[in-house]
């Protein structure tokens, strides 16, 4: 279902100046709890998610390239976000709260399982009976079991849950190899183990394994910025921090624009890296909380589930102007994540899940 944008540039600069209305309106000021506080891995989820979705429906489902542009250019870039968040977050509840391996899976697998098997019921539901569409078993078992080889827009049932499988990898081998004694030893044998397995043949689609590859260091860096985050207790005056969050958003903004897609793919990771440090050191040095970029932060595994079938086939306000289509999707996919969030705590109450 693609957007017919005959205006791209109009319609992206209605898009933008709406955002940049919302940033205005929701910004406050925040005394961070610490350097990387839960505000600024939120407002840098949100940042991720909104720049994954601009990327999928500016390139996949606009009839112009043009629309969303340059909003559209760092979907890989928030890829690489979620993956170094990852790998931060759990490295640094292993080391505060340490959970045997078998209450780690407990907890942190029903949380990635739960909410797919909920969104991929749906979808296979409403596919059924709103676009009579069906799917080969093995695909549907693939799904259920978090096992994504291929990522075909068209014809796969979410193509974008690519993620969902490397990041269950992470998940699958992070409490056997991390050793609290000896954490720096970690994130090597995760990269060493990662770069083992890239190279085997993986039976993936090449597309998908090149997507695999791109995206391999930025978990393990997550997990060594949380190593060495403890010793980063140096106090910077004001003028120092602004100086340097100025320059970072000049190198974020240069490398997302120039982000190397389509070169050698060592060059397209190492710039899609920098640009992803940029974004930390930004959101990790300002005072300022951004609401916009906090609610997508905290509903934003939620939309990435649910906002591809959405847009690509169930799209509600599909005929509105382009720049309405967007605005008003992106505050449904706040609706939904909300909804779906909700509804999968009260399960895993339920079942003490959590």
């Amino acid at each position: 279902m693609l957007i017919n944008v005959s205006d791209p540039t109009f319609q992206t600069i209605l898009v933008s100046l709406i955002l940049t209305g919302l940033l205005f309106i929701s910004v406050k000021r925040t005394q961070n709890a610490g350097f990387f506080s839960k505000e600024v891995t939120n407002q840098l989820k949100g940042l991720a998610i909104l720049a994954v979705v601009f990327g999928h429906i500016g390139y996949f489902l606009s009839s112009d390239n043009r629309f969303l542009f340059p909003l559209s250019v760092a979907s890989g870039v928030g890829v690489n976000i979620f993956l170094f968040l990852s790998g931060f977050g759990l490295t640094l509840s292993q080391l505060k709260s340490p959970l045997s391996s078998l209450s780690f899976y407990k907890k942190r697998l029903s949380k990635l399982f739960i909410p797919l098997w909920a969104v991929i019921t749906l979808v296979l539901l409403l596919d059924f009976f709103l676009l009579h569409r069906v799917y080969p078993i093995a695909e549907i078992v693939h799904s259920l079991l978090g096992f994504y080889p291929k990522a075909n827009l068209w014809q796969s049932l979410d193509s974008p849950l690519w993620y969902f499988s490397p990041i269950l990898f992470y998940y699958l081998v992070f409490p056997l190899l991390f050793f609290k004694k000896i954490p720096l030893l970690s994130p090597l044998l995760i990269l060493l183990l990662s770069w083992l397995l890239l190279n085997l043949p993986l039976p993936v689609k090449s597309d998908v394994l090149k997507l695999y590859k791109l995206h391999s260091l930025a978990f393990p860096l997550g997990m060594l910025f949380a190593l060495v985050i403890p010793y980063l207790k140096f106090k910077l005056n004001r003028i120092v921090k602004i100086l340097i969050i100025g320059a970072a958003t000049l190198v974020f903004l240069y490398t997302a624009y120039y982000s190397g897609v389509g070169q050698d793919p060592k060059i397209e990771q190492g710039i899609s890296l920098i640009t992803t440090f940029s974004a930390i050191v930004i959101f990790a040095l300002s005072k300022l909380e951004f609401g916009l970029f906090s609610i997508f932060g905290i509903y934003s595994y939620e939309i990435y589930l649910l906002h591809w079938p959405i847009v690509s086939r169930f799209n509600p306000f599909l005929g509105l102007p382009p720049f309405l289509d967007v605005t008003l999707n992106l505050g449904l996919f706040i609706l939904l994540g909300y909804v779906l969030q909700k509804g999968i705590e009260k399960i895993a109450k339920q079942f003490i899940l959590t």
